[in-house]
């Protein structure tokens, strides 16, 4: 069942959709839309992408939910981000960057990526490519 198309200006999102590079969304085929995670993509698939990764336990939606806000509760920069298709509503395309600041290096900020993987069905079309851009864009 698919869940209710929404524009992400109506979504409870991670993090406002302003930070992601409309120069690198841009980049994307016009039938795929990047965007922050939202409290709602447990429906859409998150770990189903995921578990291109690794195994994963899926605890249930109420489960997904508590964590997603319990992670943008805590104080850090987590910036998780989704490629979804838009003809079936439905994710993609994962990755995250993590920030942190340093003492080290003239006080600079420093970031990991993690988590970042792409449907099989959507693998081969520089989606990987540009989600990496989209968390490494300045």
């Amino acid at each position: 069942m698919s869940t209710t198309r929404a524009d992400p200006a109506s979504l409870d999102l991670m993090f406002p959709q302003e930070l992601i590079s409309l120069d690198v969304s841009a980049q994307l085929p016009s039938d795929l839309q990047m965007r922050p995670l939202a409290s709602t993509d447990y429906k859409r698939g998150h770990l189903d992408v995921l578990s291109v990764l690794s195994g994963v336990n899926d605890l249930g939606e109420v489960a997904w939910i508590d964590q997603f806000h319990a992670m943008r509760a805590t104080p850090s920069a987590r910036f998780p981000i989704v490629v979804l298709d838009k003809a079936s509503d439905k994710i993609v395309g994962v990755g995250t960057v993590f920030i942190y600041r340093k003492f080290l290096r003239s006080l600079a900020s420093i970031g990991y990526i993690e988590d970042t993987a792409v449907a099989k069905s959507h693998q081969g079309k520089k989606l990987g490519l540009r989600i990496i851009q989209a968390l490494t864009y300045k």
